[in-house]
C-alpha cells in the first residue's frame, strides 16, 4: 500500500503545478466573469464549432472559465484538497499530464454527445477535477473526507456519489431539454480518464486500491 507523500501541512510551494492551476483558474475565471464577459463565448466548449470550424483550442480553454463564483469555488476547493497529494505521488510533470489529459478526454465525451448541436456550450474544470479525485481514490480509497467539512465519508464513496450525481443531473437536464452550462457528461469522462491515466502513470495505484479494498473482506 502507498503512503501519503507528505507529513503534516502541505505547502503550496511544494506542489507548483497544483498552485499554478489554482491561480490560473481563479484569475482567468474572475477576469472573464467580472471584467470581460464577452470572452465567455469564445473560450467555452462548443462541440459544434469544433466539429465545423476546427476550434480545437476549446478543449483546453473551457476548463479555465466558470459560470459563477460558486461553480469556481467547488472545483478549486476540490482541487486544493486532492491535487497536492496526487502531485506528491506522481511528480509535477506526471500530475500536469493527468490534469490536462483528463480535461481533454472529459470534453471528448461531451463532444460525442453534442457535436451536432449548435446551441450547446459548456464551461468549467469539472472534468479535470473529476480525474484528480478518482486518481486520489485509487491510492487511498478509504481515506476519510469530510463532506461539507462535517460528515466523514470514505473517498471511494465520495467519488461514486460524485459520478452518480453527475449522471442524474445529466439525465435530468436532457429530459428537461436543457442545453449547456455545466457539462455533467464531462464529470463521468474525467472520472474514467482519471482512473486510466493514473494507472498508466503509476501502476502502484491499482495495486494499492486492490490491497486496500481486499483488506475489508
Amino acid at each position: 500500500m502507498v503512503e501519503m507523500p507528505f507529513e503534516g501541512p502541505i505547502s503550496l510551494v511544494d506542489v507548483p503545478v497544483t498552485t499554478a492551476l489554482l491561480l490560473a483558474n481563479i484569475v482567468v475565471s474572475w477576469y472573464v466573469l467580472y471584467r470581460n464577459p464577452r470572452l465567455l463565448d469564445p473560450l467555452s466548449f462548443q462541440p459544434y464549432r469544433i466539429a465545423n470550424y476546427g476550434e480545437y483550442y476549446r478543449f483546453l480553454t473551457a476548463g479555465f472559465v466558470h459560470g459563477n463564483g460558486a461553480h469556481l469555488a467547488v472545483n478549486m476547493i476540490t482541487l486544493f484538497f486532492f491535487g497536492p497529494v496526487l502531485e506528491g505521488l506522481l511528480g509535477a510533470f506526471g500530475f500536469l499530464v493527468l490534469y490536462v489529459l483528463c480535461e481533454i478526454l472529459a470534453h471528448t465525451v461531451t463532444f460525442t454527445y453534442h457535436y451536432d448541436d449548435p446551441q450547446y456550450a459548456a464551461i468549467g474544470a469539472s472534468g479535470a477535477v473529476s480525474g484528480v479525485v478518482f486518481g486520489f481514490c485509487l491510492f487511498f480509497p478509504l481515506e476519510l473526507l469530510y463532506l461539507f467539512f462535517i460528515l466523514p465519508i470514505p473517498a471511494v464513496l465520495f467519488a461514486v456519489g460524485y459520478v452518480v450525481g453527475s449522471i442524474y443531473a445529466s439525465n435530468r437536464n436532457q429530459r428537461a431539454g436543457q442545453r449547456g452550462g455545466i457539462a455533467h457528461e464531462a464529470h463521468i469522462g474525467g472520472a474514467i480518464a482519471g482512473i486510466i491515466v493514473t494507472i498508466a502513470l503509476d501502476p502502484r495505484a491499482l495495486d494499492s486500491f486492490v490491497q486496500t479494498m481486499s483488506s475489508l473482506l
